[in-house]
């Protein structure tokens, strides 16, 4: 006999549309994970979804040749700025594998060092700046990070420097938000509202963001370079079987995607630093390592191979900030009655929605001792390398895992060493304890620091 999946009392027509804030959806997925446990399910306008957080059920999630990425909901709604592109495709849209065939080769492990030296220099570059700040001057964390990841990503993917550091924050950041809080919003209203009264601020939001990219593109037409970078390749690859390349409106989807993708890594960092002022000893380890690496000389490539303490740092602000806060998932459409998950103790539809709460996968009291709990040494070494794979889905999950994750880890990485060997911080508020909100990522609320250049 199966175990019924739990579910919070709803209200008629409605379900439990008042049980999910929809200015802050995944923080009301993580209450109700922390009130129902590794699975449950909610109704909202007659949709049913089941939602899971523990590793087990999320590997058995893992498995392709039972289930497939869903494209549902938000995603739907942001392909109103980026279509079919490799985060929106649909599985049985065949376009998406001409896009991945042109455009992974250029994320690979071995081809995203190549732009290490423009990360730690744009990375420095924002140091600089704070190290120019008068002392103890207090700072936004995700607002500065978010700064420098677009800045990075552009000069890195697009070539171009957008000087992005001081003056207004760039559009594109502000349309980014406010097209993914929309795109996440939108399905828990009715359509006609949707049309009514937020369509035109997120067609707003929507056209930012492709004039973001038509610039980059006009850029590169308007300055020639020898730059074999990604916008290179997108605009001159070839699909090696089909022969397809993508026309300039495909170009433009990809070139959005992109920044949309890598914003969770400054919610990474910035998350980082909260939970290494709480935990100063995790500095004093972090800065001994990058000292006795590195030195007084240049930061290479070469050592981030060598920096594992650092490393176990970013791993385990993936795994309690779920930055990159769930996925969706689906049996495979040729499934057949009911599905059974669990080792049989849950049965769901053959055609239901499953998404991942990363937050209660990334908590699992039957994987973390003290899950918490701050240790980076539980992600360094064996300790690291004996997880199960359910509990290292920080990126997502097989063929459309995200395709930028070894760029994203570099960044996180050369981001996280470059704060901690050029300055030092504060809480502003010292009474301060970590909130989190966001839509495509989840990114600490109200958490600035004071800065000042690091005393040795």
């Amino acid at each position: 006999m199966t175990t019924k999946i739990p579910q919070p009392p709803g209200i008629p027509l409605l379900g439990n549309i008042f049980d999910i804030d929809p200015s802050n959806t995944w923080v009301s997925l993580q209450k109700l994970w922390e009130k129902y446990g590794e699975i449950f399910k909610i109704t909202v306008l007659g949709q049913q979804i089941v939602f899971v957080g523990s590793v087990a059920l999320c590997e058995e999630l893992c498995d392709e040749k039972r289930f497939r990425k869903f494209v549902g909901g938000p995603i739907i709604e942001i392909r109103n700025a980026v279509h079919a592109s490799l985060f929106t495709a649909f599985a049985d849209e065949p376009i998406w594998d001409v896009h991945h065939r042109i455009l992974a080769p250029q994320l690979t492990p071995t081809a995203v060092p190549d732009h290490f030296a423009e990360v730690r220099d744009c990375a420095a570059e924002l140091t600089a700046k704070w190290r120019g700040m008068s002392s103890g001057s207090a700072v936004s964390a995700i607002g500065e990070l978010n700064r420098l990841d677009l800045e990075t990503t552009t000069l890195c993917f697009y070539g171009r420097k957008l000087n992005n550091f001081t003056g207004p924050e760039h559009a594109m950041i502000k349309a980014m938000d406010g097209s993914t809080g929309e795109a996440m919003k939108r399905p828990t209203r009715p359509k006609l509202m949707n049309w009514l009264f937020y369509q035109s601020r997120f067609q707003k939001d929507c056209s930012a963001m492709r004039q973001y990219a038509a610039e980059c593109l006009e850029y590169r037409k308007t300055h020639p370079t020898d730059r074999k970078d990604l916008l290179y390749t997108m605009m001159n690859g070839k699909d090696p079987e089909t022969g397809k390349s993508l026309d300039e409106q495909q170009i433009i989807d990809e070139i959005v995607t992109m920044p949309i993708g890598s914003s969770t890594a400054p919610c990474v960092i910035a998350t980082a630093i909260y939970y290494l002022l709480q935990n100063p000893s995790s500095i004093t380890k972090a800065r001994e390592e990058i000292d006795s690496v590195i030195g007084e000389g240049a930061f290479t490539q070469e050592h981030l191979d060598n920096l594992p303490y650092c490393a176990g740092i970013v791993r385990e602000t993936l795994r309690l900030s779920a930055a990159a806060p769930g996925f969706n998932i689906e049996p495979l459409p040729e499934t057949k009655g009911p599905v059974m998950i669990g080792g049989g103790k849950y049965q769901i539809p053959a055609k239901q929605t499953v998404i991942v709460v990363l937050h209660g996968v990334n908590r699992d009291p039957a994987v973390f001792a003290d899950p918490e709990a701050f240790k980076p040494e539980r992600m360094m070494g064996d300790a690291f390398e004996s997880l199960p794979e359910g509990a290292k889905k920080w990126f997502g999950n097989g063929k459309r895992v995200c395709v930028g994750r070894h760029y994203a880890w570099m960044w996180n990485m050369i981001t996280l060493v470059t704060l901690l060997k050029d300055v030092d911080f504060e809480m502003n508020d010292p009474s301060y304890q970590l909130r989190q909100d966001g839509w495509f990522n989840l990114r600490p609320v109200g958490f600035d620091v004071k800065i000042k250049p690091r005393t040795r």
